[in-house]
Order: C-alpha cells, then structure tokens, then sequence
C-alpha cells in the first residue's frame, strides 16, 4: 500500500554533523513532521556518542548542568552487557549507548532536507535531571495555533514523556513530564472532543501488564486522567511484543485514523493502523490484521538496529498522508499512503 519515496534514505548520519568535538553521529531516526513558513519540517532524533577504540565500549551521559561525562568499560568486562545494541547494562545498572537530541532540518520539496542557516535553534537538548540520557522521538501537533511536541524523557529515574510548545520554533515552553515512567509514544489529537483533550500514550507493565495503546484525557494538555487501556499486543502476529502510537491520529468521515507500530518478539517493527469512533475515541472500531508496512528494503532491513519502520511524523493533504518514518534505526525515509485505500482495508478488517 505505501509509495515509498524512490529516493529513500533521504536522510542519513553523514548528512547530518555531530553537535560538538569528539562525538560521531550513530542514528538519524524518528522526526516529527509539521509545515512552517511554506516549508516542510523534520524535528530528527539525532544519536551520538564518541568515536569507538578497540575493544573498548564508551558513551555519553549528560550531567544535570548540560555539561557531558563519557563512560567507558573494556568490553571482555564480565559484568558488561552489551546484546542490545541500544543499551549497556554494567553490573545490573542499565546505560543508552549513545545519547539522543532533537534536531531542526527543512525542505522545499518534502525530499531534500538541510538545516537552516538563518534559524536558531537548530537544536533542542536535554535539560535537568530528568533528560541526562537524552530526549526523543518527539510528536508534533498543531493545536489552537500552537506547536505542542510530546518527547520521550530519558535518565536514570526512568522513561518518561515531556511537553513543549512553541509558535515561532525560536522561543520554546518546556513544560516538563507530563507522563511519568515508563511512559513514552505519546501523541496528542489536534482538537478537542466532547469539550476535553485526548492523548495516546504506552506506559508499560512488568509483571502483569504489557507494552499496551492507553488513551487519557485532560483539560489543559499538562494534567492527564481517565485513563483507559485502548489497544493490547496480539499473541503470535506482528504486533505480539508491544505497541505504540505513531503521529497526531487523522480525522476523517469515518473515524479516527491512527498509524500505529508493532513489533514481535524478534523486535521486528512494522505499522498498523486502527480507527476509532469520532465521538468516543475510546471505542476501536476497526484494527488491520496486517501491517500496512514492513521492513522489506534493504536500508529497512539492515543497520544500527535492523528490521524497523517506524513514524511519529506525518502531513495530510486530502487523501494523501505523506509519512515520514526511520528505518533500521539509522535513517530517514519517506512514503505516501492514501486514507481511503486504508479505510477500505480497516472496513474489510471489522
């Protein structure tokens, strides 16, 4: 069903320089998307950490004042694990291997993407205790003429959301958490229902539980509550391990269209779709069987972490979703959906 962009990767780690001397960027991954002054906008998760030496293991860890520390570890350490490339566990202590920001890049024509030389900032990174590992992934809805980006917070006291908003993409409120971990995927609707705000957003149960769809409400987009469990993994398809949110859902005539991605117990990402009742959101009415999108394309299949599509970005025009997305945890890609071909699908999927 999607039109990939025969141009993809449009974006990779070489097209993008490091923040600062003596880091490298490792991941180009997971904008949100939005338009601002004529011009369509990615705001990059941008990984890094230090070049590499021989057998050695280092990263990054940002101190409460901004300022960095490196850690390092000899990797024939007993107590270092590194199976998860994203991750180094040492001595039951878990690290991020590389250290994320978000970054500002524009286009003209939706597939050439550079960073503007007359607009500051171009960056937005961590501050204060609850983002020294980084932030993430952020979500961009437009919401009463305002730019809200939910992101993913990350530290040592867990994984949580944030809230920032902006007009002009110079001067930004940070708001701070507004879900607290482990919370993350959180995307808002860009109006309101039955006079409140809603959100999606996927905490994640140990024990009982699972990485589940929740949706809230709340009346000034800080405060959430009237929590409600929306949508659980599916034993033994492509969406069994866990589930999330992708971008701002759609409205349409028939319901809320949400692009959401899915991963099996391989972490073998792909995205599906759901579609919710117009006057109660809370109510699914159609979920797709399979995906919409999967890794299939060598540069979706093979990278930093490999067999991974997954959006938190998207624009609409009428029919046509023009879908940002990262692929195998290293680049940009895009691709066109239509709505109505999806709807058809999710009717057939009842």
């Amino acid at each position: 069903m999607p039109k990939r962009f025969t141009q993809n990767p449009i974006l990779s780690t070489k097209d993008i320089q490091p923040s600062q001397p003596g880091l490298v960027v490792e991941c180009v991954l997971n904008p949100g998307v939005f338009s601002f002054n004529g011009k369509t906008w990615l705001l990059l998760r941008v990984a890094e950490r230090p070049v590499q030496k021989e057998g050695i293991i280092s990263f990054p860890v940002m101190n409460v004042d901004g300022s960095f520390i490196i850690k390092e570890f000899e990797k024939t350490d007993p107590d270092l694990d590194l199976s998860d490339a994203r991750m180094v566990t040492y001595k039951g202590t878990t690290y991020l291997s590389t250290i994320s920001h978000l970054r500002l890049v524009c286009s003209d024509d939706g597939i050439h993407f550079y960073e503007p030389k007359d607009h500051q900032p171009t960056s937005l990174f961590g501050t204060g205790y609850l983002e020294t590992f980084g932030i993430e992934d952020s979500r961009v809805s437009m919401i009463n003429g305002v730019y809200h980006l939910t992101y993913t917070q990350v530290s040592e006291n867990g994984v949580g959301v944030g809230l920032m908003r902006t007009t002009d993409w110079e001067n930004f409120t940070r708001e701070g958490m507004i879900l607290p971990p482990h919370n993350k995927d959180c995307a808002l609707f860009e109006e309101k229902i039955n006079d409140k705000y809603y959100c999606l957003h996927r905490p994640s149960g140990v024990g009982l539980g699972g990485n589940f769809i929740w949706m809230a409400t709340s009346n000034d987009l800080l405060h959430w509550g009237n929590h409600h469990c929306l949508l659980h993994t599916r034993p033994g398809m492509w969406d069994s391990a866990r589930v999330g949110a992708g971008a701002a859902p759609i409205k349409t005539d028939e319901g809320w269209l949400c692009i959401y991605h899915g991963a099996d117990a391989n972490n073998r990402y792909c995205l599906g779709a759901i579609l919710l009742d117009l006057k109660d959101p809370t109510k699914v009415l159609s979920r797709s069987q399979e995906p919409l999108m999967e890794p299939t394309a060598a540069y979706e299949k093979t990278g930093f972490f490999g067999n991974v599509v997954f959006t938190n970005g998207h624009l609409v025009d009428g029919d046509e979703i023009t879908m940002y997305y990262g692929a195998s945890d290293e680049v940009i890609c895009g691709a066109k959906l239509s709505i109505e071909k999806i709807l058809n699908l999710m009717m057939n999927d009842k």
